[in-house]
């Protein structure tokens, strides 16, 4: 089993890690707006052995430096950069959460790169920037940092409230690692990029394999949901995990897991 490895672009914008040959096609994580790419080292060692597998660190998380302007459009131009530097042709995305908004964006932006995509416990759209539930939702989230709170004093909270039934144990402790270590700042500009993301009407435009991935007690992200939108995709699967919450890449390891490799092996039949 390849073991992943922390790496930097040549432009040394964009951290992340990798495995596999650098000569396999292109399996490439990304994480949410509480992640890293470490997060997602189950997955680099499981699907390297036939992968370029790659998780980034997000522009402003980790070794990955700040955009000037952080929204969802300016991370899509990001990621196309970082796919560009990293020599990912027709690579397979997948997407967690805001990563998934940013493989949807992408998507529309530049729609003739990708080989298929996942897009795990995301949404078509976050809804008016001035919205009521919108609003509430971000002042929850940013609220206790306001009143002197820190991600490393919230984290135990945050990813408490984030997963469902019985989750891995080893996979929560790097959540909340990977959230206590997030610089503020770059948190709070995520938060605030999801205001008025809206896809809903580019979802019958994606015409690439596609896996939809849902936790069954996924509050933000939930299921029914993205059962519904996973109609207007036209070559979408959809895949609902019993019991999961938001994290399920590292609440449910070795069934997320096997939900994309069941996907992978049929993109590699079709090929």
């Amino acid at each position: 089993m390849p073991v992943s490895q922390s790496m930097k672009t040549r432009d040394g914008r964009f951290a992340y890690e990798a495995a596999g040959d650098p000569h396999l096609p292109a399996l490439v994580f990304l994480h949410g707006i509480g992640g890293a790419a470490r997060a997602w080292r189950g997955q680099l060692e499981t699907f390297g052995g036939r992968y370029r597998a790659m998780a980034w660190d997000m522009p402003g998380y980790g070794g990955s430096a700040p955009l000037a302007t952080i929204n969802i459009s300016s991370l899509a131009d990001a990621l196309q950069d970082f796919l560009r530097q990293t020599g990912a042709t027709k690579p397979v995305l997948v997407g967690h959460s805001i990563g998934g908004m940013i493989v949807q964006q992408w998507l529309v932006k530049y729609p003739r790169v990708a080989g298929a995509v996942v897009l795990a416990q995301t949404s078509p759209a976050f809804g008016k920037a001035d919205g009521d539930w919108q609003k509430s939702f971000v002042d929850a989230r940013l609220g206790p940092l306001d009143r002197g709170e820190t991600l490393a004093s919230l984290a135990p909270t945050l990813v408490r409230e984030l997963v469902g039934d019985n989750p891995d144990a080893n996979g929560v402790a790097i959540a909340r690692d990977c959230m206590a270590n997030i610089p503020e700042a770059s948190y709070r500009a995520s938060m605030l990029a999801l205001l008025g993301f809206d896809q809903r009407n580019a979802l019958k435009d994606i015409k690439i394999p596609t896996l939809l991935l849902s936790g069954s007690k996924d509050k933000n992200a939930p299921a029914p949901m993205m059962a519904k939108m996973a109609t207007y995709i036209p070559q979408a699967g959809y895949v609902e995990l019993e019991g999961a919450g938001h994290l399920v890449n590292l609440e449910r390891p070795q069934a997320f897991n096997a939900a994309l490799d069941q996907f992978l092996k049929t993109i590699e039949v079709a090929a």
